[in-house]
């Protein structure tokens, strides 16, 4: 690798366009190449970002000797496939979250990475937002106590339209696996991975439109989660401990405030919000890892471990999608 680390971002969506302007920010950072199903769209990426090689199929971006890292932002469907392509290739992978929507999926790239020696992340920016980061150190020191009950939700209304992402099941659509993983990561961050799930909502073409989970762990301590594509849930977070609480207001997933027991806590966002998640690849590639302790293998696949029970309680399966 040289000085810095080159990337190749695979699609030309909304998420890899405000991730990649955030790349740009990072000095240690070039981004290289784009790929794109059709060339003109992967063509005018480039020339918004400044990205100097452009590519029509991912295969070719993965054939560049000069890429060092892929940021795969396709659709769900495709992440296991793109994100093993990639470390079959010899490249570093921050893949867009789920990274896969089976954890047999997951832990066949996960796998490889660590056979291979190559760093592989799933891309859940909550878990290196500032305040998010503090507020495992509040909790670690027993500033509210014994955690013992979570709330998180994140919501909107989406307009039905069976060829939207969202609503598509061939592009593993649904609000739990694209928002409600925001809330069960949060969770998870908190608690660890629950004992019980429970889990009621609703199914519209094959997808879930609304769910709403209850996780239980050792000693009654519990979650309550939501996510949903037809209500304007709140977007904020409640976490209620023994000597005290812990309020999100609002955007619990990239959150700007912090109410500790009453006292605010702000931070200033760096970019859109992405630049502590992509500093801490670079950070971890530069050392020769091949995961972050922040977003561990095991972490992700505890998260779709989880999401997988609840999706089962509901009737929602992504068998045979591919």
């Amino acid at each position: 690798m040289q000085n810095r680390l080159r990337w190749g971002v695979v699609a030309t969506g909304g998420i890899a366009d405000v991730v990649t302007g955030d790349l740009r920010l990072l000095p240690d950072a070039e981004v290289l190449a784009v790929s794109s199903r059709a060339l003109p769209k992967a063509e005018a990426f480039a020339a918004k970002h400044g990205i100097p090689r452009a590519y029509g199929d991912y295969a070719d971006l993965l054939a560049d000797p000069d890429v060092d890292v892929v940021y795969v932002a396709t659709p769900h469907v495709q992440h296991h496939e793109v994100s093993r392509a990639a470390l079959e290739a010899g490249k570093h992978v921050l893949c867009e979250k789920p990274a896969a929507l089976t954890s047999a999926d997951l832990r066949d790239v996960v796998d490889l990475a660590r056979e291979r020696g190559l760093f592989f992340m799933e891309a859940v920016w909550t878990r290196f937002n500032p305040l998010v980061t503090r507020l495992g150190e509040l909790v670690a020191a027993g500033e509210i106590g014994e955690v013992r009950s979570v709330r998180a939700d994140f919501g909107f209304t989406l307009p039905h339209d069976p060829a939207h992402r969202l609503w598509n099941r061939d592009l593993g659509g649904g609000s739990l696996f694209d928002l409600g993983i925001y809330p069960v990561s949060f969770a998870h961050l908190l608690l660890g991975e629950p004992e019980v799930v429970h889990a009621h909502g609703s199914l519209v073409g094959g997808v879930d439109a609304e769910l709403g989970m209850l996780l239980g762990y050792p000693g009654g301590a519990h979650a309550l989660l939501g996510s949903s594509l037809v209500s304007p849930l709140k977007d904020g977070a409640v976490v209620y401990g023994t000597k005290g609480l812990v309020e999100f207001p609002e955007a619990m997933y990239n959150p700007a405030r912090m109410i500790v027991n009453g006292v605010e806590h702000t931070h200033a966002q760096e970019g859109a919000g992405y630049v502590p998640q992509l500093r801490e690849v670079v950070a971890r590639v530069a050392a020769g890892e091949v995961e972050s302790p922040s977003m561990a293998h095991d972490d992700s696949l505890a998260i779709l471990r989880t999401m997988e029970r609840a999706a089962a309680a509901v009737g929602l399966s992504y068998e045979g999608v591919r």
